[in-house]
């Protein structure tokens, strides 16, 4: 029942950088962990990072130090600061959302967002 709309994909230079942003709307309540995952072509779909409800942070190795996910609950947003893109962070970028009601996990994706690092 959650909808996540994902903005801020495009093509970016090696070494620039972008934002992204992911607002979820409908059933928003209980919303605990919020992440943003990419896949590549041929590839598996990969957590990049995500942020608890208390605010803590997790990495893709890949990626520390480069990029910083963020949400702001009043909003119902989280975002990803994305800066000194590399070629290799080409991707779909998916919003994930999960929320713990009564006990069960429910997990919603948005639609994705290209990612294109590129000369």
């Amino acid at each position: 029942q959650v909808q996540l709309v994902e903005s801020g994909g495009g093509l970016v230079q090696p070494g620039g950088s972008l934002r992204l942003s992911c607002t979820a709307s409908g059933s928003i309540f209980s919303i605990n962990t919020m992440a943003w995952y990419r896949q590549a072509p041929g590839n598996e779909r990969e957590m990049v990072a995500s942020v608890a409800t208390g605010g803590g942070t997790t990495y893709a190795d890949s990626v520390k130090g480069r990029f910083t996910i963020s949400r702001d609950n009043a909003k119902n947003t989280v975002y990803l600061q994305m800066n000194s893109l590399k070629p290799e962070d080409t991707a779909v970028y998916y919003c994930y959302v999960r929320r713990i009601w009564f006990g069960r996990p429910y997990d919603s994706w948005g639609q994705g967002t290209q990612v294109t690092v590129s000369s």
